[in-house]
């Protein structure tokens, strides 16, 4: 019998990624969030069941979201969507500030006494016992550690011995192994995380425009909802969905993916993706928010159901979303096709390739991009919509940015250690964002962006 007949057959990347990143029937690791193009089978079904949880929406909870049936949208021109009211930015910004708006003042602002406090107690109790457990070696130089010394150790991973560094690190803990519970995926790092996530939301007031995305820690070791995205930077890891504030690029919210039991509120009727959005935007819902989110959240249903409680939205969508209306099929390059419902304005633009927008906030029209068109000589238009997302949509990848550029994030064999770091990285970001606010407010404001559509301006 030849050896041949014994070797196996080697998987592909594809059936490799199949099987390790797909698996989850609860939750989606897109290809690409923001693409049009074909999706993998497992991202169709899941579609396919947000779809199917729409049409099974209880009358009490969306009977307001009346309109977003696909025979209700009518071609227009002209048509600009009431919108949900006017938006007022007196208080947005930072939120109790330190007496002395010092860089250090500022990090503790989030970083808090209680937090270390915290982090010291378990440091201390997991010290001890990994003592019991071993007699020699490392653990013979450990003391306890401080509330100082650990903010020392937090701060600078810096001018610290070797050895205390080392010995440090291995004891870094985050909660009590005795009672924390079992069934808890993130209970490593739960009370922490909760605790930061806190001040981010305690600390700023968003101001008008924010916008939600994915965000994904790297992390190639083992852990169970590690997640697979191509598109982004570190395409293994831990996934965060993330809410910005677009004008400050400050991260005020932020959620762990872990599977079935991420800590979300789940809607009847919006599916895994609308119920992110909505356990993150619940805070500040009936406030005159303007959300951008890319096509893996957008559907007519989260759009009519954000305006009611007074949010605007924008977004890609799929075009094959739930509610959304039949466009023109074929269409040349610089094409538009706008369909509105009385609230929502639908827009299908050929670029490159088709492109499908969904909002609640901007009319129709096209709008300069401010580029020329080496062919025509004509300045390049898009869709005011499209113009609009491109520019607010980014916050979180430019979050992603600038923790990367000096990122105390570390090799760690555990987890929850590197979400930790990952956490405290967001934490200098936003120090960064309200000490600046503090000392320097004309480096964050910018203009309002007008645009002249048809005649009429905008803001």
């Amino acid at each position: 019998m030849s050896t041949n007949q014994f070797k196996r057959r080697k998987l592909t990347n594809e059936e490799i990624v199949e099987i390790f990143f797909y698996s989850d029937e609860e939750f989606d690791s897109e290809a690409d969030s923001d693409s049009d193009e074909d999706l993998p089978a497992n991202l169709e079904a899941l579609d396919r069941t947000e779809d199917e949880e729409t049409s099974t929406t209880s009358a009490h909870v969306f009977a307001e979201a009346d309109g977003t049936n696909s025979s209700s949208w009518k071609v227009t021109n002209l048509f600009n969507p009431p919108g949900p009211g006017e938006f007022s930015d007196q208080l947005c910004g930072v939120q109790n500030p330190p007496e002395s708006p010092s860089e250090v003042n500022c990090f503790k602002m989030f970083l808090t006494e209680d937090v270390v406090k915290e982090i010291v107690e378990e440091t201390n109790r997991y010290a001890s016992e990994i003592q019991e457990e071993e007699t020699k070696g490392k653990m013979v130089k450990w003391a306890p550690t401080s509330i100082p010394e650990m903010y020392t150790f937090l701060a600078s991973i810096m001018l610290m011995g070797m050895d205390r560094f080392l010995i440090l690190l291995l004891c870094l803990h985050f909660a009590n192994n005795t009672t924390e519970m079992f069934n808890d995926p993130l209970k490593k790092i739960r009370k922490v995380f909760s605790a930061l996530t806190s001040s981010f939301r305690r600390n700023f007031l968003p101001y008008r425009d924010l916008c939600v995305d994915e965000s994904l820690m790297k992390w190639k070791g083992w852990v169970a909802f590690r997640q697979f995205i191509p598109s982004k930077r570190n395409r293994f890891g831990v996934k965060f969905f993330v809410l910005c504030d677009v004008l400050t690029g400050y991260v005020q919210d932020m959620i762990i993916y872990s599977g079935s039991t991420t800590d979300i509120q789940h809607y009847q009727g919006l599916g895994i993706s609308g119920s992110v959005v909505m356990t993150l935007l619940a805070p500040y819902l009936r406030k005159g928010h303007v959300l951008y989110v890319d096509n893996w959240y957008s559907s007519p249903t989260l759009f009519q159901y954000l305006l009611s409680l007074g949010t605007g939205a924008c977004g890609t969508v799929r075009p094959k979303r739930k509610g959304m209306p039949t466009f023109t099929k074929k269409m040349t390059k610089g094409e538009v096709d706008f369909r509105e419902n009385g609230s929502q304005l639908a827009v299908k633009w050929h670029d490159k390739r088709n492109v499908h927008v969904l909002t609640t906030v901007h009319p129709t029209g096209m709008a300069a991009t401010g580029k020329i068109d080496h062919i025509t000589g004509q300045p390049k238009m898009k869709p005011v919509c499209v113009l609009e997302y491109n520019k607010k949509m980014g916050a979180v990848d430019k979050a992603d940015m600038m923790t990367g550029f000096l990122e105390c994030t570390r090799k760690s064999t555990k987890w929850y250690k590197k979400v930790f770091f990952h956490l405290l990285d967001t934490v200098v970001l936003n120090s960064q964002i309200v000490y600046r606010q503090l000392t320097e407010r004309e480096a964050i404001d910018s203009p309002v962006v007008v645009y002249s559509v048809d005649g009429e301006v905008f803001a």
